[in-house]
């Protein structure tokens, strides 16, 4: 296949930039006609960030699932389209063909159809890293309804928070999943999340694990049954396809939840048309994809990284995705070198997270590794410090694989700014160019353009954006409100993205963290006040106050203030007890690293937790903590610095 929007020169780069932000509508209308469409658009972008509203390729007809299977499969429909490392090395692989893809999805399709499922239906996913997991995504957007994909992780309350969100009337999910070690039980976490849920109609059932489960009659089916009963009705109809359902370019695709700053997690909406251009787009022009090459993304289907750099951007490329069930450390420290040298990857790409886990075992894992296939190596969910990238490029790329360090978010849908891979020029610890179309803005808390206060040609300040690129989500589901003052309203006619960022005289851009109250946790975005619920609801917590700190492997981890109701004189058994309420109500990802005990917290006198206090004295800053005096009781800063962990 070949990709005549990819971007092979930095004169290349600057021209596309230029055109994008001077004609968007000639810019992505040339690269939509390189897709397959029902209908083609009457006009390709309409929009107002003040109401907030946006649309892309208005009254176009298409199905993302014949962009990222059907056409293909004149070509190439005995390519693999996805690869997949079972959990356990020593487990039989297996390679999912274009040819292979296409049965498997038109088969589930046929199968939500036969359990009721219909267009703008919301169909909860709740699967391990199987291939059955993508075919259930792109089964989802075959017959026009909408997936909401659950992280394997979280708990039973987090999930009954998003189905009811929702209004989810339908679950896929397995007996269980394999995680390194670890037996997940994803069905009876299901079964805890449905007591009490009135909406749910049918829950079907994959066989992994083989772990006993209770099926409820009428409720709960078997996925194995219901293929088989789908393709024998498809082979009755003289053909294994199953129509795509045509759907308007701007009708949902998915619903994935994200953490906020309140503590109901939000539904980032994402739309088909604008969604799939943005994720193929970035994939190939970052990645420097090349037909024929292997593409391994590490993360979590999940998650929006997995959404977009496992499913819908390598698939609607005609790539092939590598798909790993286990994690990185498991059965040891080389298993993604094990992986690599394996299946001949040649792009790799993972978060600094695993990077800096990986580090820490030193260099005997990569012994014997032949790593000599990989082209790209690829950063995703938070900044990537320096030492994390030198060591990545010297003992990973062998200083000859450039690396490409990617920043964006849920909301953004797929890459924002980013080095192209070869092409545009790199630097560690720096994101640097924006994605052609992007248009970012440093500004500061007045809305005003930030300078530099030290004359060091580096800006710093709030990052927005000034226009929509293609991915940009729609809304927050239900919640058109939310939408507008979550990432419209702090900087009106901007997208407020929530990340702060800096700027050097070259326009390369820094991300220096987040500026609300959202942690950045291993990449994944926690909210504080959804960790501050769940310790609250422990029976002993008075008030808790969380915030982040510096993490060696982490990044940031979770630093919570917590005050008792009364002392029983074990606090080590306290803070058991806080953990494991943490992880019933949200899942063990959002469990405090370091839970302090304490009798006051700083507050003002309107009754306001000064959280900039507390995260100064969480990253062990004893002097310049600000302005005290305006505190209800300043000594309590003093006793909390006495007790920091």
């Amino acid at each position: 296949m070949y990709y005549p929007y990819q971007i092979t020169s930095m004169q290349q780069y600057q021209e596309a930039y230029k055109k994008s932000i001077e004609d968007p509508e000639g810019f992505w209308g040339a690269i939509a006609e390189n897709f397959f469409w029902r209908k083609k658009w009457d006009k390709v972008l309409q929009w107002n960030f003040s109401e907030p509203k946006t649309e892309w390729f208005i009254n176009a007809k298409l199905n993302i699932t014949e962009n990222c299977i059907d056409r293909h499969l004149a070509t190439m429909a005995d390519k693999p389209a996805i690869i997949w490392e079972p959990n356990n090395p020593e487990e039989r692989t297996r390679t999912v063909t274009y040819a292979r893809l296409h049965k498997r999805v038109c088969q589930f399709a046929q199968v939500l159809k036969n359990n009721g499922v219909k267009k703008g239906d919301r169909v909860c996913i709740y699967m391990g890293m199987v291939p059955e997991l993508a075919y259930a995504v792109l089964g989802c957007a075959r017959i026009g309804a909408i997936h909401s994909v659950v992280f394997g992780g979280f708990s039973a309350q987090s999930i009954a928070d998003r189905l009811e969100d929702a209004n989810v009337e339908y679950i896929v999910t397995c007996d269980g999943a394999y995680r390194g070690a670890k037996d997940i039980p994803l069905k009876s976490i299901i079964d805890d999340a449905l007591i009490g849920n009135k909406t749910v109609k049918r829950v079907i059932v994959y066989t992994r694990t083989r772990t006993p489960i209770s099926m409820i009659k009428g409720r709960d089916v078997w996925w194995e049954d219901e293929m088989l009963y789908a393709e024998e009705q498809l082979e009755k109809n003289g053909t294994l396809d199953f129509p795509a359902q045509e759907m308007d370019a701007e009708d949902p695709l998915f619903i994935l939840y994200t953490s906020g700053s309140t503590g109901k997690p939000k539904g980032v909406v994402h739309s088909s048309a604008g969604y799939m251009l943005w994720t193929n787009y970035t994939f190939v022009n970052v990645f420097q994809y090349k037909p024929g090459d292997v593409f391994f993304c590490t993360a979590d289907i999940g998650w929006i990284t997995g959404h977009s750099y496992i499913v819908y951007g390598p698939l609607s490329a005609g790539a092939t995705s590598l798909m790993f069930e286990g994690i990185p450390t498991w059965p040891d420290a080389g298993r993604f070198w094990d992986i690599v040298d394996k299946y001949k990857v040649n792009t790799l790409y993972t978060a600094p997270t695993a990077i800096r886990s990986l580090m820490s075992y030193g260099l005997d894992p990569i012994k014997g590794k032949d790593l000599s296939s990989l082209k790209v190596l690829g950063t995703v969910g938070e900044p990537i410090n320096e030492e994390a990238w030198h060591w990545y490029d010297e003992n990973i790329g062998k200083k000859k694989c450039p690396i490409v360090d990617t920043w964006w978010q849920t909301e953004t849908g797929g890459i924002l700014i980013s080095n192209f891979a070869g092409i545009t020029p790199s630097r560690p610890g720096w994101a640097t160019l924006p994605m052609p179309g992007v248009q970012p803005l440093l500004l500061n808390e007045h809305g005003t353009p930030a300078n530099d206060p030290e004359g060091e040609n580096i800006a710093s300040g709030n990052l927005c954006m000034a226009a929509p690129w293609p991915g940009i989500f729609r809304t927050t589901y239900g919640d058109h409100e939310r939408y507008k003052s979550n990432y419209f309203a702090a900087y009106p006619g901007l997208y407020f993205t929530g990340d702060g960022a800096l700027k050097d005289a070259e326009g390369f851009y820094r991300i220096t963290g987040r500026v609300d109250d959202v942690l950045n946790v291993s990449g994944h975005r926690i909210g504080t006040a959804e960790v501050e619920n769940a310790i609250n609801m422990h029976a002993g917590v008075v008030e808790s106050a969380v915030v982040g700190f510096p993490h060696d492997v982490k990044g940031q981890g979770i630093y919570a203030y917590v005050i008792m109701s009364h002392k029983h004189g074990d606090d080590e058994q306290s803070k058991k007890d806080i953990l494991q309420t943490v992880t019933r109500v949200i899942g063990s990802i959002a469990k405090p690293d370091k839970i302090q005990f304490v009798n006051g917290l700083p507050k003002t006198r309107s009754g306001k937790i000064m959280r900039r206090i507390l995260r100064k004295i969480a990253e062990g800053e004893t002097k310049n903590l600000g302005d005290t005096t305006t505190l209800l009781d300043p000594g309590v800063v003093d006793e909390i610095q006495q007790g920091k962990l």
